[in-house]
């Protein structure tokens, strides 16, 4: 069956920077749609980055346009989220999901079909 693994969370001061990484089994990433969603509690989870399953194209949240950047390893079949310049609102769990839809907007959870357990992050001000 599919998996996808985050790793990489953790607690970080305002300004720092944190490298999420996500590896997927039995998937391989240059055939999906692959992003990262955050969740905050009683909040709905909101789309942070995407990248097109052939690399080409790339999604980021006004929110973390220039300080977040995703990339993809093809070869380790791994997906990261490079995070900098990071604030107390970025505090949120993380969550790698695996998709077959481009979209240049509007991103939502239904677009993608399989799903990380999520990793925390926590920025303190």
């Amino acid at each position: 069956q599919v998996q996808v693994v985050e790793s990489g969370g953790g607690s970080v001061q305002a300004g720092g920077s944190l490298r999420l990484s996500c590896t997927a089994s039995r998937l391989s990433l240059d055939d999906y749609t692959m992003g990262w969603f955050r969740q905050i509690p009683g909040k709905e989870r909101e789309g942070v980055s995407f990248i097109k399953w052939d690399g080409r194209d790339t999604y980021y949240a006004d929110s973390v346009k220039g300080r977040f950047t995703i990339t993809r390893d093809i070869a380790k079949n791994t997906l990261y989220l490079q995070m900098t310049s990071l604030k107390s609102e970025d505090t949120a769990m993380y969550y790698c999901a695996a998709g077959t839809k481009w979209r240049l907007a509007g991103w939502g959870t239904g677009d993608f079909h399989y799903w990380g357990q999520g990793t925390q992050v926590t920025v303190s001000s």
